[in-house]
């Protein structure tokens, strides 16, 4: 308590700005960014998400804490702003091609796994009430509907982090896991669209809600075509306006929609169709992430916007009731186990049923296990619109506390609880693909040990250029849902784990004149080149093993295990790029830039397994 004290007179002391004391929002604006750093760099120490420890700083800094905080509704101001960049930014990020990527059925599991796990959510929440042991459940009728919605989502912050952080967004795991969070972004926007009505449904309202939407994302597509793009393209050679540039962007379409029913009273009719400063910012996102500057635009606004959410969460922390007695605990207990309970039981055998194989369905589900920060955000309007109790929106709040501090956890361990729940998964009926025998008296001259971007390339020129070794190509491969893609390009392909012994065998491996592998370490799961290597070359003696290193100690590694090949990726960009520089100065760029124009071309037409 000295402490604070200490740090209050600091800052109120009139030496300490040049112009007498320091404004209450300035001074609210540095307590909440000091602790919440502090505390940050704490918890990366103990790799704990750092929204933790933003809560966590609000929760001293409130009247549960220090009560360092002079006006609440100074964090809570500069917050929703940091709500509305976030959701901008979210709008930025939505990639459709990327979302229609993954195939119709991971489509429609995206779509329908929301409500799903929302009715999943509600039904277990009446049945503890039923049971009577609701507890702060019972405190408002909406409170099953609310708790429902918090499981119902996962933390596109943390996950997507997870995800770039160990470079594995370009993987299954990750390229299903993005499209779900997409999905759950969406419905969770239309679920704070509708809100307000949740405890008197007006059908009309609502449909008159989507009428404004509708009106703002025409407005919205027409002005980026014409002002925006426009816009963009003058400031494109000053970075420093970009910035300015997508604020105002972001800004002028939170403008048009927060005031669309001031328009039609103009005309004499209000239908109340005013779009929320969230939903028009995400519209004012989506409509310009196809513009050439896009990239640009995130990683500048991505900045500022952390700022601002950092002030949002830790107003969330300054919010937070004060806990009485274990029942607040206990229930943020029973939610955060609902929500990883709601991964095994809905997202798991969704995906599967989608045509995910097991290994990479229960992988992408325990990675999702946690709750969204859009879940805060409802229950924290849930609360301003007396939807909820305190008691339970601060349940939900520790609810993702505790499963955020899960997250970094069960995303590393993913692929060995998979491995320990393996067996269950197959004697509930949960199979993996059968793993086909290889016939002996099939000719196997080249083995590719996964697909990957590099493998799909290698595939396509092979066939284009020494199509008779196509017939004699085998692939094994964990992802059964590109297997018709490879058989399309006429190549065998054998469902199997690289790793495992059998399954090469099965696959014809030990009689292959060639084995290539193409996927570098830090994607490989449960062995690592080194150690693949050395397995092929017992299996297979005779065999030319070619695979691929990432550092130069690996490239001595791999030799000394046995591979005829080693080769780097790096380094034959490296060349390529040497080649480039030295053509530029020498003034024959053109040379370059021609060869490349004719690869790129040629890149437009050619089918391969992955984009």
């Amino acid at each position: 308590m000295a402490v604070a004290a200490a740090f209050s007179a600091l800052l109120a002391s009139p030496a300490f700005a040049a112009g007498g004391a320091v404004p209450t929002l300035v001074q609210d604006m540095g307590a909440a960014l000091l602790f919440a750093g502090g505390i940050a760099v704490i918890f990366a120490r103990l790799k704990i998400p750092s929204i933790a420890a933003f809560i966590l700083a609000g929760v001293v800094l409130g009247p549960q804490g220090f009560h360092m905080i002079t006006d609440p509704a100074n964090v809570d101001t500069i917050a929703q702003i940091g709500f509305v960049l976030l959701l901008f930014v979210i709008g930025l990020e939505i990639n459709l091609r990327s979302l229609f990527s993954g195939g119709r059925l991971i489509l429609l599991v995206g779509l329908v796994q929301y409500p799903i796990t929302l009715l999943f959510g509600m039904f277990f929440a009446k049945l503890v009430i039923y049971m009577g042991l609701g507890g702060v459940l019972d405190d408002t009728p909406l409170g099953p509907l609310y708790l429902g919605i918090a499981i119902a989502g996962s933390s596109s912050l943390l996950v997507v982090k997870l995800f770039q952080e160990h470079f594995q967004l370009d993987t299954q795991p990750g390229r299903i896991s993005l499209t779900i969070l997409i999905f759950q972004d969406i419905w969770a926007i239309i679920v704070t669209l509708i809100q307000p009505a949740f405890d008197n449904p007006d059908l009309k309202a609502i449909g008159f809600s989507f009428l404004g939407i509708a009106i703002l994302v025409v407005i919205a597509v027409a002005l980026s075509r014409t002002v925006a793009d426009r816009g963009f393209a003058w400031i494109a050679k000053m970075p420093e306006l970009i910035l300015l540039g997508a604020m105002s962007w972001c800004f002028a379409m939170v403008a048009i929609g927060t005031n669309i029913d001031n328009f039609t009273q103009m005309f004499g009719f209000n239908w109340h169709m005013t779009v929320s400063s969230g939903m028009a910012a995400l519209i004012a996102g989506a409509t310009i992430a196809s513009s050439p500057y896009s990239t640009e635009i995130v990683t500048k606004v991505g900045l500022v916007k952390d700022f601002f959410i950092t002030l949002f969460f830790v107003g969330l922390g300054i919010a937070l009731p004060a806990i009485n007695g274990w029942s607040g605990p206990l229930t943020a207990l029973g939610i955060a186990f609902l929500a990883v309970l709601a991964r095994q039981l809905v997202f798991f055998p969704m995906l599967y049923f989608a045509g995910v194989d097991q290994r990479n369905a229960q992988v992408s589900s325990i990675r999702l296990a946690q709750i969204s920060e859009f879940g805060l955000v409802i229950a924290y309007l849930g609360l301003n619109f007396g939807h909820i109790s305190k008691e339970l929106s601060s349940a939900i709040i520790l609810a993702f506390v505790f499963t955020a501090i899960m997250t970094t956890p069960l995303f590393e361990g993913a692929y060995r609880i998979h491995e320990i729940m393996q067996g269950f998964l197959n004697r509930i009926g949960f199979k993996e693909p059968e793993e086909t025998i290889e016939d002996q008296s099939d000719e196997v001259e080249l083995a590719i040990l996964g697909i990957h971007r590099d493998a799909s390339s290698f595939i396509t020129e092979l066939a284009k250029t020494h199509p008779h070794l196509i017939a004699k190509t085998t692939v094994v491969d964990f992802n059964v849902a590109i297997h018709d893609r490879i058989r399309g390009m006429g190549v065998k392909v054998k469902y199997g784990d690289i790793s495992n012994e059998e399954s090469l065998v099965h696959a014809g491996v030990n009689r292959a004149k060639i084995i290539v592998c193409t996927i570098s370490d830090d994607l490989l799961r449960g062995i690592t080149n080194r150690d693949l290597v050395r397995l092929l070359r017992h299996l297979n003696p005779e065999a030319t093993i070619i695979s691929n290193a990432i550092q130069m100690q690996g490239w001595r590694d791999l030799k000394e295990a046995g591979a005829d090949i080693v080769y780097m990726s790096r380094l034959e960009v490296a060349k390529s790029l040497v080649r480039a520089v030295v053509l530029a100065d020498e003034d024959r760029a053109e040379e370059f830039v021609d060869e490349q124009y004719a690869t790129v071309s040629e890149a437009r037409l050619r089918r391969e397994i992955m984009d």
